[in-house]
């Protein structure tokens, strides 16, 4: 289990494509590793096949993790969203996130808080934007099968991001992001149009089917 308190991002070192799957090799500061260990890798619980602690660690993505998720598109120097298993005395900062990637979503606007056309920071670059330090108001699309699964100041995973619905439609979902969580997750490098993981609240699940 999870918690989506993201702990640090790695780089993809190497990608090595075969019949059965994808390996993936990625940076990672961790010094505790062990075979068999879980790691949230943007949000999809993975297993450390190798690993050189402090430096690296390698996981496998079988076809129907890859047909799940994004990775397929994932290329050499892309950086993703790291989170070992929560220990079970460890501190509870976020929410139940199982690893479970339920669909995959865009981001159809990212904006500075504060509103008006102005404030819109669809058009400019990552590195613009990491010079300002206020909120930012991140907004994805809603696939139809999650709908039932999200309600204002309900959480949400986003690549592996514990966050909380701000605002939602029909097709799409607002969250607000704050500068911490800015810099410190992938998000700093994310663009509209860009694909993000979601996995929803797995409590949301268990209520609907008691009905």
């Amino acid at each position: 289990m999870f918690t989506g308190i993201v702990e640090a991002t790695g780089e993809i070192r190497e990608v090595v494509d075969d019949e059965d799957g994808r390996r993936i090799r990625i940076g990672a500061p961790f010094s505790d590793l062990e075979s068999g260990q879980s790691i949230s890798v943007s949000g999809a619980c993975l297993t450390v096949e190798a690993f050189a602690d402090g430096e690296w660690f390698e996981v496998f993505l079988a076809r129907e993790t890859l047909d799940r998720t994004f990775f397929d598109r994932l290329t050499e120097g892309a950086t993703v969203n790291l989170e070992r298993a929560m220990p079970a005395d460890g501190r509870f900062d976020g929410h139940i996130v199982q690893g479970h990637v339920d669909a995959t979503a865009e981001i159809v606007g990212i904006e500075r808080e504060g509103g008006g056309p102005a404030s819109d920071a669809s058009g400019i670059s990552s590195s613009e934007r990491s010079e300002y330090d206020g909120d930012w108001t991140f907004s994805f699309s809603l696939p139809d099968a999650q709908r039932d699964y999200l309600v204002e100041k309900g959480s949400i995973t986003v690549d592996g991001i514990s966050l909380t619905v701000a605002a939602r439609d029909d097709d799409r979902f607002d969250v607000a992001i704050v500068p911490t969580t800015y810099e410190e997750t992938t998000l700093s490098a994310k663009s509209v149009g860009d694909p993000v993981h979601l996995e929803v609240d797995v409590v949301a699940k268990y209520v609907e089917q008691l009905h």
